[in-house]
């Protein structure tokens, strides 16, 4: 492996080179909405697949689409050597629903680019991440690294990946690596790099209620029928404190294992602040402003979140009558060591014995994650990272989920680590979605550096 071809010149130097195919690339992928929640889209996802597939060759890889009873799974191998090392670099091509009247400047699947800043659906989220990666890797087996590369694709993470574990366990022969790599998870702030130390898991459920057939006149019916909007948004109020977000389900908190006094330095230390918390995220207020007190709730605490409540009139105006029913769509983001059977159990409980007549269906669900922050791979990411932004990361956990990551370590056997490149500035499944060259390009190079020392390890 030429020395002089892994400095931080070198790549730079690779990446600009690059760029222009690079933003082609995302640019044709971005512009192809691969919505896997919408049966409308079933073509569109599968358009995406073919695409990242012919990407994939494009860079010589051997690839196939797995089929799944869903949207598929696109693999790609880089087969070098059997006595290297093989490592599984995971990302999703699904990306979340987008419309102009969510408030969207502009249409979120065209792409667009304005001084160094590309936008539309998919672009951090997780498109622009996964390009980058690639080009990374790209980079890192031209150049010697001694590894083997592994892609996986999936295009149904946003819908709770149902078919991903089932999918690779059928093909998990062919799929077997010695580690994998997600580049899927957003940094706590542009100054500071961050990696996860954990997910948080998520159940979803749907309440309903149900007391009538048709609308009816509220000056001839109301104050006798019941109102299904009224009694839904009681139940809810019952569940969780809607002010402080505290759950009020008895026992909710009883297996929440508290963050240890490592994770509360790095917390510390890693960059976070109010301020550019509610920037990121366009928030005008806040339940506290108490910086720790935050990332305690977003990365180490569950949460009871009511996404929608549909029912009744919409419309302009007044429309004065007792709607016949009422659905809420809520969440609970999980942490360890909450298990997702006891809290259906408890919600279920619960809220039947709030309101005997609630129809309660449960979503998909996922178990929380404890990440690795020691070892040679987490050391290899904290130098990767330095090497290409200039500080190391801080490990910190993460709100989100993602249901890879344990179906990998469960049906491959091999451990999981992150490296991920968005910024909260980037708008994950928000309105103006948007990632940028400088994440890019240097997600290219911590990639690349990074396969070059996983491969220095065997």
């Amino acid at each position: 492996m030429a020395s002089d071809a892994f400095t931080r010149e070198a790549l730079q130097r690779y990446a600009d080179a690059e760029r222009a195919p690079f933003e082609t690339a995302l640019r044709e992928i971005v512009e192809i909405p691969t919505v896997s929640v919408e049966p409308d889209r079933k073509a569109e996802v599968a358009r995406g697949a073919e695409y990242a597939a012919g990407l994939l060759r494009r860079f010589g890889a051997e690839t196939r689409i797995l089929a799944t009873p869903g949207h598929p799974i696109v693999v790609g191998r880089f087969q070098r050597n059997a006595a290297w090392p093989t490592v599984t670099l995971y990302n999703h091509l699904d990306v979340q629903p987008a419309e102009m009247e969510d408030g969207w400047d502009a249409a979120p699947f065209k792409f667009a680019a304005t001084d160094g800043r590309y936008y539309g659906r998919g672009t951090t989220d997780d498109k622009g991440p996964a390009l980058s990666a690639l080009w990374g890797a790209r980079y890192a087996l031209q150049h010697g690294a001694r590894i083997n590369l592994q892609v996986l694709w999936e295009l149904e993470e946003e819908i709770g990946s149902p078919n991903f574990e089932s999918t690779i366990r059928r093909e998990s022969a062919s799929l077997q690596t010695d580690t994998a790599i997600v580049s899927d998870t957003v940094w706590v702030s542009r100054g500071r790099p961050a990696a996860p130390a954990g997910l948080r898991g998520l159940q979803g459920f749907r309440f309903t209620l149900e007391f009538g057939k048709s609308d009816q006149h509220s000056g001839v019916t109301g104050g006798a029928a019941r109102n299904p909007v009224t009694e839904i948004c009681a139940l809810i109020a019952e569940c969780v404190d809607g002010r402080t977000g505290r759950i009020k389900i008895p026992g909710f908190y009883k297996d929440v294992v508290p963050p240890t006094r490592q994770e509360l330095s790095d917390m510390k230390r890693c960059g976070f602040t109010t301020a550019g918390f509610k920037k990121d995220h366009h928030f005008k207020s806040l339940r506290t402003n108490d910086p720790m007190e935050i990332m305690k709730r977003v990365w180490c605490l569950p949460t009871f979140e009511v996404h929608g409540i549909a029912g009744g009139y919409q419309g302009p105006g007044v429309k004065t009558v007792v709607p016949p029913r009422a659905t809420a769509i809520v969440s609970c983001r999980l942490v360890p060591d909450m298990k997702e059977a006891k809290v259906i159990k408890m919600v279920r409980d619960f809220a039947r014995r709030k309101n005997p007549d609630v129809q309660i269906e449960v979503e998909h669900g996922l178990p929380a994650y404890r990440g690795r922050t020691t070892g040679p791979h987490a050391d290899a990411i904290r130098a990767a990272m330095k090497f290409a932004f200039g500080r190391e990361p801080s490990f910190v956990r993460e709100g989100g989920s993602i249901g890879a990551v344990l179906s990998m370590e469960r049906v491959l056997k091999s451990p999981v680590f992150f490296l991920g490149l968005s910024l909260p500035e980037h708008g994950y499944h928000a309105p103006n979605e948007n990632y940028d060259w400088s994440q890019a390009s240097g997600g290219m190079a911590a990639f690349a550096d990074y396969f070059r020392r996983v491969g220095e390890m065997a």
